[in-house]
């Protein structure tokens, strides 16, 4: 079973060919030796039921602030019309979310920085901008199709970054959730020997907006990984469990068909050094901005400058800051890159 052991290259320059970590064995006897087995791995009990519940509260306060009829216990308002902007049926980062206080209560959870840092061997990290995702069950109004991807460029090369999400509501088989090629990521090096083509998914983005970091995978190159040995799971939580899986791996979020609304936070964070100090004055900019940033900490931070639209005009609900600002502690401030270790 094979884990990471950090090694510092001659520096940190964000080139695409410069491995940022080098792999040696080692066993831990934790979670990590599943999660460099599998490139994923489920965490149970990171924050308690009880916490859980105040976070899926919040969420459901701030969409009812948005004042457009929502009301969690009248299904015919889980509309369009009565809920804010998201992509996928119930992920938002637009209107100041990635630095609502709750993302930034998550995001500091001792056992969430606890995760990153025996993760990554340190306690000098940095966090995403990321956003929520708040999906409603048995939408008639959403057009959905899965859309497997990996959140990694095809030239980095090795482990350069780790996404998560911190779970709040039930998440069984019918309740949708995140799926998760497991094995995927061992295989992305030998899947990009040939020249891909990222496919033309009618959620991809726009040929103007250069995302360094997303891969879209067809269905052919679902079962060539399929073939490799690897398996599509649906990964099923409790409130409270956290997620973590390697950026190489291939994933989508699909939409709940029970009676559960979801609510997770995406969480990720790397080590600070990773980062060049041009980036670390980019953060800075989007943190004092409000702005939400892409699954990268340290690199690709691009950030979301894309207004939410709705009927083909910017959502007249659209807004710059959060409804709640974030206490700005030393800890929140050094996650955000504004202050140094």
């Amino acid at each position: 079973m094979s884990a990471t052991k950090i090694e510092a290259t001659a520096d940190y320059q964000q080139s695409l060919n410069n491995d940022l970590v080098t792999f040696t064995p080692r066993h831990y006897d934790d979670w990590r030796d599943e999660f460099h087995q599998n490139g994923c791995v489920v965490i149970k009990n990171v924050i308690s039921p009880e916490r859980a519940e105040y976070y899926r509260e919040k969420q459901i306060q701030w969409l009812k602030k948005f004042e457009l009829g929502f009301d969690e216990n009248d299904e015919s308002t889980w509309t369009a019309e009565h809920l804010p902007v998201s992509f996928k049926g119930g992920m938002y980062f637009a209107y100041g979310s990635p630095h609502e206080k709750m993302a930034w209560e998550a995001r500091t959870e001792p056992k969430v920085m606890e995760i990153f840092e025996n993760l990554w061997e340190t306690n000098e990290l940095i966090s995403s901008f990321d956003g929520m995702n708040i999906s409603l069950p048995r939408r008639k109004d959403l057009n959905w199709s899965p859309w497997p991807h990996c959140d990694q460029n095809q030239n980095r090369k090795g482990m350069q970054a780790v996404q998560g999400l911190l779970n709040y509501a039930p998440n069984g088989p019918n309740d949708g959730g995140l799926m998760l090629m497991k094995g995927s990521s061992k295989l992305f090096d030998e899947f990009f020997k040939h020249k891909r083509e990222s496919f033309d998914h009618e959620d991809a983005p726009p040929p103007e907006i250069e995302f360094m970091d997303l891969f879209l995978f067809s269905q052919k190159d679902v079962k060539w990984f399929e073939e490799q040995g690897c398996e599509l799971i649906k990964v099923n939580m409790e409130p409270g469990d956290f997620v973590l899986w390697d950026s190489r791996t291939m994933h989508y979020a699909r939409l709940p068909e029970g009676n559960q609304i979801r609510h997770v936070q995406y969480i990720c964070m790397t080590p600070r050094r990773f980062a060049t100090s041009e980036a670390l004055e980019l953060k800075k900019q989007c943190f004092e901005s409000f702005t939400g940033t892409t699954h990268w900490p340290h690199c690709n931070i691009r950030p979301t400058k894309e207004k939410p639209m709705r009927d083909g005009k910017v959502c007249p609900k659209d807004r710059n800051e959060p409804f709640e600002k974030p206490e700005l502690t030393d800890t929140v401030l050094k996650l955000a890159g504004v202050k140094a270790y």
